[in-house]
């Protein structure tokens, strides 16, 4: 089973520039573990303390962010396209 995972602009330093990978995750806490393992650092950026998605970014599953699914806990399927999208801030 594959994932494809887009990195965001800001996170790329901790993936060597890449702007995609490929995991073999089976749900988003899965894949936020492998890109860890793969990747150190990655999951304090993308997880608070108690291991909950932190507020600020934004995980999607092919387009459909995964706080109206099960969270952390949404079922990753072969094929899947993993976004993660930090928030913007900002504006007048």
């Amino acid at each position: 089973m594959e994932i494809s995972v887009r990195i965001p602009t800001p996170l790329r330093r901790l993936t060597n520039g890449e702007d995609k990978v490929t995991l073999s995750s089976t749900t988003i806490k899965d894949m936020v573990d492998d890109l860890e393992d793969n990747f150190p650092g990655m999951k304090k950026r993308l997880c608070d303390d108690e291991g909950n998605l932190r507020n600020f970014v934004n995980v999607y599953v092919n387009g459909e962010d995964v706080r109206f699914l099960n969270g952390i806990d949404t079922t990753l399927q072969n094929g899947n396209e993993v976004s993660l999208v930090p928030a913007v801030a900002g504006g007048c």
